[in-house]
């Protein structure tokens, strides 16, 4: 009986990945493994593999979703609970998300209307503060 509880308590060491995606800091395991794969995701400073260890009291910096998440372990999880589990198996450390405002928007065109001429990109670079005009 003892082996059912160490699966969901704070014993031992789990994946990273498994652990990211276990305490929804990505929608999937696939996003997660990703992350690892790319750099996008650092224990202690280091960046990490997706099968690396993880322990309780480790740091863990993610770049996912356009924003940079910092985490310290408090709980080891090796499987997707709620989010208000979750939510105790780390402790937020993360800088807070940029305002609304200050996101840039995406630029929109009209649907079918093609690729913008050379006319139009030149508009579009002196409204972002490109090149002047010559």
């Amino acid at each position: 009986m003892a082996a059912e509880g160490s699966s969901a308590s704070g014993e031992g060491t789990v994946r990273v990945d498994v652990w990211i995606w276990s305490v929804r800091l990505t929608k999937t395991r696939s996003q997660a493994s990703a992350a690892c794969r790319a750099g996008h995701v650092r224990v202690n400073g280091d960046r990490v593999k997706p099968a690396q260890s993880l322990r309780v009291g480790d740091q863990v910096r993610i770049f996912h979703a356009g924003r940079e998440r910092i985490v310290v372990v408090s709980k080891i999880l090796r499987k997707r609970v709620g989010p208000p589990v979750a939510v105790q198996a780390y402790a937020d450390n993360s800088p807070p998300p940029p305002p609304k405002e200050f996101t840039a928007p995406a630029a929109v065109r009209d649907r079918g209307a093609g690729r913008p001429t050379k006319r139009d990109r030149r508009e579009l670079e002196r409204l972002h503060g490109g090149r002047p005009k010559a």
